[in-house]
């Protein structure tokens, strides 16, 4: 259950392997927002790839926006958002991660840690090895997820309620 006192800045987590490339790009999205000075409105957290040592940090939360890479078929550096409520709602997931944001979303669900969670996603084309360094389209869609993160933070100034998550068979398996 969601205790009654809720954090006063929404939590933007970005995550990702800044060792492979592109998939890194979470990772790298909350180090330009922190440049732009974003962590005035939101508190911004690098989570890396650790994995269920973030759910700690959705208990508190009323809204939360995600930022990920995603192996979706779409161009590289195409960004998307979504509000996942059904395990198919998610994107291919990575192996870079210990665990997926699936994984980790669903079980905040089961822990009724479940605030409002805005997905944005970046689209990559592959996943590389020992390298920090973006591809050009991945890096160029930088400034596209700060205008994303920043329409998030105006619908949440909106105060729209946080939808539940619809569980269904495959997160209980």
């Amino acid at each position: 259950m969601n205790p009654p006192h809720c954090r006063q800045k929404t939590l933007i987590l970005g995550v990702g392997n800044l060792l492979m490339g592109d998939e890194g790009v979470g990772v790298a999205a909350i180090r330009y927002l922190e440049h732009l000075g974003v962590d005035a409105e939101a508190e911004l957290v690098d989570g890396g790839t650790s994995g269920f040592h973030l759910l700690g940090l959705f208990r508190d939360q009323s809204h939360l926006i995600l930022i990920d890479a995603a192996t979706d078929a779409l161009p590289p550096g195409t960004v998307s958002v979504i509000q996942p409520r059904y395990a198919s709602d998610f994107p291919p997931s990575l192996t870079a991660h210990d665990i997926g944001l699936k994984d980790l979303l669903e079980s905040a669900a089961l822990l009724d840690y479940w605030p409002q969670v805005d997905l944005i996603t970046i689209s990559i084309a592959e996943l590389s090895n020992m390298t920090m360094e973006l591809s050009p389209a991945v890096a160029a869609a930088l400034p596209r997820v700060v205008t994303v993160v920043r329409e998030c933070l105006a619908k949440i100034t909106n105060n729209q309620p946080p939808q539940k998550p619809l569980l269904t068979a495959a997160c209980l398996a």
